[in-house]
């Protein structure tokens, strides 16, 4: 169990844990010198013989070192809110607790100090003022404890408290990759450098290899401790301290906000949608795109916050917000944060992660709200996925999954609707019916194109993709393309793709300019005359007869050598096929021979070549030519 305090300055915290625990606090100079915690303290003590070690984290209570409070409040089981029967409750009492509620702490403890200086009815009256302070909240039942650091009365009753939660406390799942919040780190003389902080998830074990901080810098564990004593292996619920080494590690390298991670769990992230609630207290409303601190485990980055069904949020009111932060942060969903405002001066509110992968656009629409919906309902990555794929069109990465949820697939249980479809890029994750329906949609988009281009034989894949308009990332796109190639509903020809049924038409002026062109093609032979001199002949514009033969060059009737020259379909075949007797004598053909063979000019011979070199009938080596026996065109019958 780790314990931690909260309340105001001077409440007697340090006093307490030392009465609890035996062990004196605030080591440092400068706190001893202002008679006030300044940063985190530490402690480790069984609260009876033979029981476990309980952790204890002590945390300021000045209002200047609230960041230091909220960095120690990550992971504790348990609160010790404490509250000095003289003073009564104060801000900090106020302040502390919101936080504790925010931060979804399980349970609270009440400490009633110093009531060696005041009249019972005084310790009788703060107890009424710390009963009212907690009615409207989650720890209204939260047991109260008048006490005394200093003649320990009422300490070991408050003991014996704390030893029945102990017993009480559910313990952490270890499943997941292993997370720490670092809250220190320092050199130990002979071992090295040491960080320490509160297990969030997972476990670690001696000789694992981590990542650290934002450049996922991988570090080997040497050392562990955990609950302050020795051991081979540490888990989530646990302060832990690891001995820590790398190439080049130094210790300026590392700071309080660094995270230490299982590697496949490493995304740093900008953008994140959480469940934002205002304090009550607030005394006006949170306005859109206000800038806000954010604590997140031991982080304090800056944001701005993007309210997402509003322009504002009403003290005591949530909303689904995006934070969008000036520094990478860490986070899985369920993870609680904390807002303050802008100079770090009062505490504003705080939520629960839903999304550490939130989207710039969309953000706001009726299917991502939906999604959102979805998240602060669920408990689990099973309980958020049908709502989450029944309202994306894109597909879900499973990879981002993983990482959102700190689980890996092989621990998934998929429901039998869901497919797993393989991109260029990682799979996606689609609903069956959702991924049939997107195939519908690209098959009438394709039928629509062969309507409006009916001399055309189809689109290519990049044009269809952009004709259809489906919100698809090209990777997936290609995947969808290649199950309707697979399955014959779509059929490519070339880089042409159209519906099985679908046969190009020509118009009734683009025929009667072929019969007039074919004809002067064809008695070209070997060497047909140019476009300019086709448009010349048939007395029509060049550009009309280019755009035609390029219509019968998509259809293979013709082929484009080079611009402006075509060649009719038979013709490149015959020169294919005595490119390929050439071969037969000899497998290296020369530029010369084929020159020959074909009776036309070197400069034509070697256009030609370089045609069937971009088609894969032949490839170049130095200045001849090897047929490739895979093209379909030197497997034509009889050769």
């Amino acid at each position: 169990m780790i314990v931690g305090t909260a309340g105001h300055i001077d409440h007697g915290k340090t006093s307490l844990l030392e009465a609890l625990t035996g062990q004196a606090g605030d080591q440092r100079r400068e706190e001893r010198e202002r008679g006030m915690t300044i940063d985190l303290g530490y402690r480790y003590a069984s609260l009876q013989e033979g029981a476990p070690l309980t952790g204890f984290i002590d945390v300021p209570g000045h209002e200047r070192f609230i960041h230091n409070m909220l960095a120690g409040a990550q992971g504790v089981d348990l609160v010790l809110l404490v509250v000095a029967a003289d003073d009564g409750v104060m801000p900090q009492t106020r302040e502390h607790l919101a936080i504790v509620e925010l931060l979804g702490i399980p349970r609270v403890l009440v400490a009633i100090s110093k009531c060696d200086r005041v009249e019972p009815e005084r310790v009788r009256e703060v107890g009424a003022q710390v009963a009212a302070l907690l009615a409207a909240g989650p720890y209204a039942d939260a047991a109260q404890f008048p006490l005394s650091s200093v003649t320990g009365d009422g300490v070991d009753t408050l003991r014996r408290a704390l030893l029945e939660a102990q017993g009480q406390i559910r313990e952490r799942s270890r499943r997941g990759g292993f997370r720490l919040a670092i809250d220190r780190a320092f050199a130990v003389a002979g071992a090295g450098i040491v960080v320490t902080g509160t297990a969030l998830d997972g476990q670690v074990q001696l000789g694992d290899t981590l990542v650290l901080g934002r450049a996922a810098k991988p570090v080997r564990v040497r050392g562990l401790h955990a609950q302050n004593q020795s051991v081979v292996e540490a888990w989530a619920g646990q302060r832990v301290a690891l001995n820590i080494s790398a190439e080049r590690l130094e210790l300026a390298q590392i700071h309080r906000g660094d995270w230490l991670l299982a590697e496949w769990l490493h995304a740093p992230t900008q953008r994140v949608d959480i469940e934002l609630q205002l304090l009550a207290s607030e005394t006006r409303s949170f306005i859109h795109f206000s800038p806000v601190h954010v604590h997140l485990g031991t982080q304090d980055v800056t944001a701005r916050v993007a309210l997402l069904q509003g322009e504002q949020l009403l003290p005591g009111g949530r909303m689904f917000a995006q934070l969008q932060v000036n520094a990478p942060l860490q986070a899985v969903h369920g993870d609680r944060l904390v807002l303050r405002d802008h100079s770090a001066q009062r505490t504003l509110g705080g939520g629960r992660v839903l999304d550490p992968f939130a989207p710039a656009r969309q953000r706001r629409s009726e299917a991502r709200l939906a999604q959102l919906q979805g998240l602060a309902s669920a408990d689990s990555l099973e309980q958020a996925l049908p709502v989450l794929l029944a309202n994306d069109e894109t597909g879900l990465d499973p990879q981002h999954l993983e990482r959102q949820f700190n689980r890996l697939r092989s621990s998934w249980k998929l429901p039998a609707e869901v497919s797993v479809i393989a991109t260029r890029q990682g799979p996606l994750l689609f609903t069956d019916a959702r991924w049939q329906a997107l195939k519908q949609a690209v098959l009438a988009q394709l039928a629509q194109f062969h309507e409006q281009e009916p001399d055309q034989l189809g689109p290519d894949r990049d044009r269809l993709r952009r004709f259809a308009a489906l919100p698809l990332e090209r990777p997936a796109f290609i995947s969808l393309l290649d199950d309707l190639l697979a399955s014959g509903a779509v059929v490519g020809n070339g880089p042409w793709l159209h519906l099985p049924e679908h046969r190009v038409r020509l118009s009734d002026a683009d025929t009667a300019l072929w019969q007039q062109l074919q004809p002067m093609l064809a008695q070209g032979g070997f060497d047909p005359p140019w476009v300019r001199d086709l448009g010349r002949v048939a007395a029509v514009e060049e550009a009309e007869v280019r755009l035609l033969l390029r219509k019968l060059a998509r259809l293979g009737q013709v082929h484009q050598v080079v611009r402006d020259l075509f060649y009719p379909e038979a013709t490149i075949r015959q020169m294919a096929a005595m490119l390929l007797q050439l071969a037969s004598d000899d497998p290296v053909v020369q530029v010369a021979a084929f020159r020959d063979v074909l009776g036309i000019g070197r400069k034509r011979s070697i256009q030609v070549l370089e045609y069937f070199d971009r088609i894969g009938l032949t490839r170049r080596v130095g200045d001849r030519r090897q047929v490739r026996a895979d093209n379909a065109l030197a497997q034509a019958p009889g050769h």
